[in-house]
């Protein structure tokens, strides 16, 4: 499992702050009407801007992935495709983003109603979150990796939802997917013990109704199976020697609002 030093940290702050800034930045620009096109060039645009590469493009697939961003809309959970479709009121729109610089990545995701968005969309994106947080609070040197895991789904699923199975968070630094990886459920006190050094991508995945998940025939698009919504939070978190792991992409944190543009 990779643990890094303080040199190597140096440069995945340095790529956790230019998709911080990226990311902030769509969440200005998005409204009612943009095509997802538009904020994927908006965001590849400045992460080119800051002397970083996107993250996502070319990520070998069949076909590799063609964009900056992952958007995903209502019931696709993760991997949508950026291209001509415009964010209507009402909609779900999750955005997942990467930036590589001097060869450390960043990663992270957040959620998002556009417009008049219905109870069942408020109450998701919450539930996501709440997750997330209660994931990372025990990301702690000495833990293990399923009291994260345990901590997600307890607190995601408590409301009736239900958290992805088959996708999983995972280790990031000098490649975009290291180990440990990390499920959004498990049972506390297993899996691996978290170390000061590690850096982790906390990505909670939840699904209005059930937790079954298929790929379109694009071979990227994740969608639920039974056609529930879905959202998705993610952060990239350094444990740290004693305490608290710290935020590095700071996307979502504790005391921001959930968007509804």
């Amino acid at each position: 499992m990779p643990v890094y030093n303080e040199h190597q940290l140096k440069f995945i702050r340095q790529s956790c702050d230019i998709l911080h800034d990226v990311e902030y930045h769509l969440m200005k620009i998005i409204r009612e009407g943009i095509t997802t096109r538009e904020i994927d060039r908006v965001a590849e645009k400045m992460i080119r801007e800051r002397d970083a590469v996107p993250a996502f493009l070319g990520v070998k697939g069949d076909p590799d992935y063609p964009a900056t961003c992952c958007i995903s809309i209502n019931e696709e959970v993760v991997h949508g495709i950026p291209g001509d479709r415009k964010l209507k009121n009402g909609d779900l729109v999750s955005i997942d983003c990467g930036a590589k610089y001097k060869g450390y990545y960043s990663d992270a995701a957040f959620s998002f109603g556009v417009g008049n968005v219905s109870g069942t969309v408020k109450k998701l994106l919450k539930a996501t979150r709440d997750g997330n947080w209660a994931g990372a609070k025990h990301a702690v040197a000495g833990n293990r990796i399923g009291d994260i895991s345990a901590a997600i789904q307890r607190t995601a699923e408590k409301d009736g939802f239900n958290v992805v199975r088959h996708l999983y968070g995972h280790g990031v630094g000098a490649h975009l997917h290291e180990d440990p990886a990390i499920f959004n459920y498990g049972s506390p006190g297993t899996g691996i013990k978290i170390e000061p050094g590690m850096v982790l991508a906390i990505e909670t995945m939840v699904c209005e109704k059930g937790y079954l998940i298929e790929t379109l025939d694009d071979n990227w698009t994740v969608v639920s199976s039974d056609g529930g919504l879905a959202a998705h939070y993610e952060d990239e978190y350094l444990v740290t020697e004693n305490g608290p792991p710290i935020n590095l992409t700071r996307i979502n944190i504790e005391g921001t609002p959930i968007l509804i543009v």
